[in-house]
């Protein structure tokens, strides 16, 4: 089994700034990309961010230059630290992470996903 756990959400005025943490857990042989999607009330789940192993970033257009997302290999943990924000990056935020496992198979790989962190920001 494998747990992704997100933290650091929270209500923050425009402007202001919040960074957001995320850890993989669990039956992990090594974990490939990890990034951060995040999703308005009834629209779709979108990507914020999303960082390689190697460390190569890819962002939405809509927050380059404000958000910057970086990761600890060793310890299967990515940051996002998010500034500037604006009412419109109000979202939920869910981390992925996708995790090459080894069963009696072989070896295989799968996107998990966190529950998800509410970022709320108040113009």
């Amino acid at each position: 089994q494998v747990q992704v756990v997100e933290s650091g959400g929270g209500l923050v005025q425009a402007g202001g700034s919040l960074t957001l943490s995320c850890v993989a857990s669990g039956s992990i042989f090594r974990v490939n990309a990890m990034g951060w999607y995040r999703q308005a009330p009834g629209k779709q789940r979108d990507l914020v961010a999303v960082i390689t192993s190697g460390g190569n970033t890819n962002y939405a257009d809509s927050v380059k230059g404000r958000f910057t997302l970086s990761r600890d290999n060793a310890k299967n943990t990515v940051s996002l630290e998010m500034n500037s924000l604006e009412p419109k990056d109000t979202a939920l935020y869910y981390c992925s992470a996708d995790v090459i496992q080894w069963t009696r198979s072989g070896s295989y790989e799968a996107r998990y996903w966190g529950q998800g962190t509410q970022v709320t920001v108040s113009s």
